[in-house]
């Protein structure tokens, strides 16, 4: 049964009235207009999701009226009808919006088909409307769980920066959620109604981060069969968050300084410049300064992304906020899995204030997930939560040596594939080759 609600515009009584029983019978809702004036009327107090209009009405010519239509409700899909072909007027019916245009009696057979199409795209539209705004949503500053004085600073911060068009740079830990802050940013930015592009400056070879994040002129390299948008382009208008920045090739750091600078950068292989209109938001869990006193990361560039600094703090210093998250994941993978936890033991959640939590808000809710998948009663135990977790005790270790031992533990157990280690360790895959070098692994 089809839930779209169709408007028909005829003058010819009999017509319309023929057109609208066929129509009622595949399942839609029908209104009927012999006019545009009387139309209009049922377009405003019912605002149908699809019109068949006829070309010629009493009252005005229905090319003429699709652009009026779409002024005022973009999202109504608009078929003509004519008498006549006339493909002049055809074309410019399609020009102002029209999905179709089609000829009485000739094109019988396609009006069907033709309204289960709009009938599709609009609850297509429907879908992807509702999950634009179910991710808005959850990335707003309301939905970012913690109480602790940490976080509601950091949160504090980013709702100030969020109006202005200021680069940020958000600082912290793997798995400290700096994607979600930039989202939300973004989110409660003027930029909300363009795109939000992420991407990872740490998981790409140089060249196809280049080619990702300029684009590219066809025939600039060998495969590059035809020209290609890169993320600044596709985000116009919108919020580039470029994580993991101090991973960057320092050419590309020249690169980005010019777009920071100048607004504008040179596609691979391309001689003229690209305009862009885009906010800058990065983030990095290195000291940025120790790299540019190492001569990895421009100093420029460091003063151009520095303006609005944002700490996040790792979980293991806001222990008051692990309930929280503990039990939102619970929630959240319960309902996934279609399982009834009610609850968190309390041996549960004073094991969990202990962990060291390495990988953050990350790790916690990999081992939430884990521990629900594995349980098979209403209530998350102590030992549903695996031991090989971090512990409070690895204080007590150096560090360089737990990080050595894990990642050989991870590179063990998919068999040495470093793309899924890399995933699994929630790193980038530089950053991977650059511990196992470190490390001579």
């Amino acid at each position: 049964m089809n839930k779209e609600t169709i408007l028909v515009i005829d003058d010819e009584d009999q017509l319309r009235q023929l057109l609208s029983r066929i129509i009622r019978l595949e399942g839609f809702t029908v209104l009927e207009a012999p006019t545009l004036k009387q139309a209009w009327t049922i377009i405003e107090k019912s605002e149908p999701d699809i019109i068949l209009c006829d070309v010629k009405l009493p009252d005005g010519n229905g090319v003429d009226f699709v652009p009026e239509l779409k002024k005022k409700h973009a999202a109504i899909e608009i078929i003509l009808l004519t008498a006549y072909g006339n493909i002049p007027d055809g074309i410019q019916a399609m020009k102002n919006g029209a999905m179709d245009y089609i000829v009485k009696g000739n094109d019988n057979d396609k009006i069907i088909p033709l309204l289960q199409r709009a009938a599709e795209k609009i609850q297509l539209r429907k879908k992807i409307t509702q999950l634009q705004a179910k991710v808005g949503k959850q990335y707003d500053f309301d939905s970012i769980i913690g109480q602790s004085t940490l976080i509601q600073k950091a949160k504090s911060l980013a709702a100030k920066v969020a109006p202005t068009d200021t680069t940020v740079l958000l600082l912290g830990e793997t798995g400290t959620g700096k994607e979600v802050f930039a989202q939300a940013i973004h989110n409660a930015s003027k930029r909300n109604t363009h795109p939000f592009v992420a991407i990872n400056c740490s998981a790409f070879p140089h060249e196809l981060l280049e080619s990702e994040l300029f684009g590219h002129k066809a025939g600039s390299f060998t495969g590059a069969t035809k020209e290609k948008k890169g993320l600044l382009e596709e985000a116009q208008g919108g919020t580039v968050f470029l994580d993991e920045i101090g991973d960057m090739p320092m050419d590309l750091q020249t690169k980005l300084l010019r777009v920071l600078e100048t607004r504008e950068f040179y596609k691979v292989g391309d001689s003229q410049p690209t305009k862009v209109d885009v906010r800058i938001i990065t983030a990095t869990n290195r000291n940025l300064e120790e790299e540019v006193k190492k001569n990895n990361f421009r100093n420029d560039l460091f003063y151009r992304i520095n303006i609005f600094t944002i700490d996040l703090p790792p979980l293991r210093e806001r222990k008051e906020d692990i309930a929280a998250l503990a039990t939102f994941y619970t929630k959240q993978f319960a309902e996934k899995t279609g399982k009834k936890i009610n609850s968190l033991s309390p041996a549960l959640l004073k094991k969990l204030e202990k962990q060291y939590w390495k990988g953050n808000i990350r790790e916690l809710k990999n081992s939430i997930e884990r521990a629900v998948i594995l349980t098979d009663t209403n209530e998350l135990k102590e030992d549903d939560i695996s031991n090989e977790v971090s512990t409070g005790s690895v204080e007590s270790f150096e560090l360089a040596s737990v990080e050595k031992f894990h990642i050989q533990k991870i590179l063990k157990h998919t068999g040495g594939n470093k793309t899924e280690t890399s995933r699994l360790l929630g790193i980038g895959l530089t950053t991977l080759y650059r511990k196992i070098e470190e490390y001579g692994l």
